[in-house]
C-alpha cells in the first residue's frame, strides 16, 4: 500500500480548467447582479433617441 494515487495529467489539467471556468462564471454573475452592479450604467438609458 505504498503506492501513491497516480492521476493522469489530462485529468488534472481538465479539473483545473473546469475550476477556472466556474470561478469566472461566478465572478461574472457577481459583477452583473451583485453589489458592484449598482455602478453599471444602462447604455439604452444613456443614448435615448
Amino acid at each position: 500500500m505504498n503506492q501513491l494515487l497516480i492521476v493522469p495529467p489530462a485529468l488534472t489539467l481538465s479539473m483545473v480548467l473546469m475550476a477556472v471556468l466556474v470561478a469566472l462564471t461566478g465572478y461574472g454573475l457577481y459583477a452583473a447582479f451583485g453589489p458592484p452592479a449598482r455602478h453599471l450604467s444602462d447604455p439604452f438609458d444613456d443614448h435615448e433617441d
